[in-house]
């Protein structure tokens, strides 16, 4: 990237400090005089100084102009341990993931490449933002969030059949604090939750953390499995958390009859589901959603913009019945007191704009090609897909029968690659022999290179 004036300026002093042509106690030029030198506005250098003071460089006396610094701030880089010995649990791959260089590859990790999401839309709407008006960039959001974005997943959702107004919508900072609010309101410790197996480790996380019950329901091609689900239903579970549209980590999708069944079961017991669709927009054709079929009194829909805009800028959203979304507002409140209106604000201008559809559209393709060339590399190396998911990043799929997914996952881990062992998704013993790989992040040839290596060696290697 180009570098601003200010950052030239700003590089030039720390360059000639450090080549000891500006040593501990001399004096800058005044701002004018190094706007002359450098051909630059008077504005330029003032903000450039004023970095450079709030770094700890340089010092202002008053009446005599700026000077170095004695004693110049040392800054401390913090680097990050792989913990390669921590046993696999929940959080081990959000941790591996968020905490690995630059260098590591991830296809465990379940977002998009930095280069696959769209920076410039983002940069076009940090710019609008920019010049809003003052209480945009001030003032608190309204209780229930940003009302024009409000208003565009109202349009959204009628693609889904499902017919809401903006006061059934709550904006949040994230999918995983909508689901905090969600339980912080309706559930107590020791309340049962029915889940999915396999489903999104942070499901579990979540659960651990408000000393929940959790019941695993096998997860099949077409959905939950109807049979299991009716017996759990003996348990008296509060809710049913799952993902609607595209299935985390298995990539199945929800099939009519079976949404129409369970939707139906969950009625009957007075249980609550909890949908989240976060991967929705990377669906080709929606699937059924809950929320549609049984409305928003016994449903909970759930999302974000994290996959396809950015996890930078965080925004989530709650859809439920007025009554729900009164007393989330009033939780939210004491416990959060506002959302990022900013953040709000960014998302709602990304999506205005006009290459936003056309990047979907190009995403949904590269997916597509990712996924099967991510197949046919696989399939060489004896693992395969335990379905071929219709759209979405994920395949969930089986080892060779001699290969535990965690011991192969912390040979990779030391050898560069972040993968996403069955065991983090999975307390049933089939799930130590499935692994969930990202397409979108299979794209380097070392990931399969590392994955045939480590195969190749797994029988010899003590972890």
């Amino acid at each position: 990237m180009t570098k601003t004036k200010i950052e030239v300026v700003i590089e030039l002093i720390k360059q000639n400090i450090k080549n000891k042509t500006l040593i501990a106690g001399s004096r800058l030029p005044s701002v004018r005089q190094y706007a002359q030198q450098l051909n630059y506005s008077v504005s330029t250098i003032v903000e450039a100084y004023a970095r450079l003071l709030a770094e700890g460089m340089i010092e202002s006396r008053a009446g005599a102009g700026y000077y170095i610094l004695g004693k110049p701030v040392q800054h401390i880089n913090i680097e990050q341990n792989i913990q390669y010995d921590r046993e696999i649990d929940p959080l081990w791959i959000s941790r591996q993931s968020l905490e690995a260089k630059n260098e590591m590859l991830k296809p465990g990790c379940g977002w998009l490449p930095a280069e696959w999401m769209p920076e410039q839309t983002l940069r076009k709407a940090l710019k609008i933002v920019a010049k809003s008006e003052e209480s945009l960039l001030i003032d608190y959001a309204l209780p229930h969030g940003h009302l024009a974005l409000r208003q565009y997943l109202v349009r959204k959702k009628e693609n889904y059949d499902l017919k809401i107004h903006p006061n059934q919508i709550l904006l949040t900072d994230s999918a995983t604090q909508s689901i905090d609010l969600i339980f912080r309101l309706l559930l107590q410790p020791g309340d049962i939750v029915l889940l999915d197996d396999p489903c999104y480790f942070n499901f579990q996380a979540l659960i651990q953390a408000h000393h929940l019950r959790a019941v695993a329901i096998p997860f099949t091609e077409h959905g939950p499995d109807l049979e299991y689900f009716a017996q759990a239903l003996a348990l008296k579970p509060k809710i049913y958390l799952t993902n609607s549209g595209i299935h985390n980590p298995t990539g199945a999708t929800l099939s009519l009859a079976r949404a129409y069944q369970i939707a139906r079961l969950a009625e009957q017991a007075n249980m609550l589901i909890i949908e989240d669709e976060i991967f929705a927009d990377f669906e080709y054709l929606p699937a059924p959603r809950y929320a549609a079929l049984s409305g928003l009194s016994h449903v909970i829909q759930i999302g974000s913009f994290t996959k396809t805009l950015s996890a930078a800028v965080r925004c989530g959203y709650i859809l439920s019945n007025i009554d729900n979304i009164e007393k989330l507002i009033d939780l939210k409140i004491a416990i959060h007191f506002s959302n990022s209106n900013l953040n709000a604000e960014i998302i709602y201008q990304s999506l205005m704009d006009s290459s936003y559809p056309k990047h979907l559209d190009w995403l949904k393709k590269q997916l597509i090609k990712a996924s099967n060339e991510t197949i046919q590399k696989l399939a060489h190396l004896d693992i395969h897909p335990w379905i071929v998911p219709k759209a979405g990043i994920f395949l969930w799929c089986r080892l060779p029968p001699h290969i535990e997914a965690s011991k192969l996952s912390k040979i990779c881990l030391q050898q560069g690659i972040i993968l996403a062992p069955g065991n983090s998704f999975s307390q049933s013993e089939q799930a130590g022999q499935f692994i969930r790989f990202n397409v979108a992040q299979c794209i380097d040839k070392k990931v399969f290179d590392v994955l045939e290596n480590a195969i190749r060696t797994y029988s010899s290697v003590v972890i």
